[in-house]
């Protein structure tokens, strides 16, 4: 089947065409009343999501009832980097982005897909990169489409382009998920985590979403609580 570029953005289908050939699969397949964007030969199923994964939920576990593995591919920006346009495609400027993204950024998305991440049939894999995004100059201000920006701006987003994939990482069974907490003393408190993500000169802006890891691994039956002492949920 031909690529439908419906409503996808650059980067998801440069992911989806990668894959394609990676797995000798099959695209844009109807079935089930789903359309997966990957049906790979031996009738495993790959979906690429940028961001909102828990939209996918629904349709990853009725896929899985009905006897396919699932594969989530879910890119991770480490540097974006901006292009503006005028409107006749014109670039006017190109600049670094000051926001940097980490493997740890998945922990928000995976509040939303926590159910899966002990299934054994299915698999989240994470693809750092970097990546353009692309934005068209306005002659007047303007809100975003999707209406999340606070003040008007002279630019409208328009798209994300895949430059390079840096690292790809895969996660199947839930020691997977673990190797992402930095060492720690056991039991362990949210204090505990957050002072050792500051301790990690890699990844010490994430000590702020302590709590979230936690909430997730936690619902995610990865690890339990142990004991309380004081105000403070002490877990292993």
């Amino acid at each position: 089947m031909g690529f439908s570029t419906l409503n996808e953005s650059k980067l998801h289908n440069s992911l989806k065409i990668l894959y394609q050939e990676i797995y000798d699969g099959q695209t844009e397949v109807e079935q089930y009343g789903h359309v997966y964007d990957i049906v790979s030969k031996n009738g495993n199923i790959i979906e690429i999501q940028t961001k909102n994964l828990a939209k996918l939920l629904p349709k990853i576990l009725d896929t899985i009832e009905k006897g396919h593995n699932v594969k989530l591919v879910h890119p991770v920006p480490l540097i974006t980097r901006i292009e503006l346009q005028d409107e006749e495609g014109k670039i006017i400027s190109k600049r670094k982005s000051p926001k940097k993204g980490s493997i740890y950024s998945i922990f928000r998305e995976l509040t939303g897909i926590y159910p899966l991440l002990t299934n054994p049939h299915f698999s989240l894999e994470v693809v750092e990169i970097e990546m353009t995004e692309e934005r068209v100059r306005t002659n007047q201000p303007v809100q975003s489409k999707n209406g999340r920006r606070r003040f008007r701006r002279n630019w409208n987003k328009t798209g994300k382009r895949l430059d390079t994939i840096i690292n790809t990482t895969r996660f199947s069974k839930p020691e997977d998920y673990l190797k992402l907490l930095p060492p720690l003393q056991k039991p362990f408190c949210a204090k505990d985590l957050k002072q050792a993500l500051e301790k990690t000169q890699t990844i010490p802006k994430h000590s702020a979403d302590a709590h979230l890891i936690i909430w997730v691994l936690s619902h995610a039956g990865l690890i339990e609580q142990v004991e309380t002492k004081g105000r403070s949920k002490y877990y292993k």
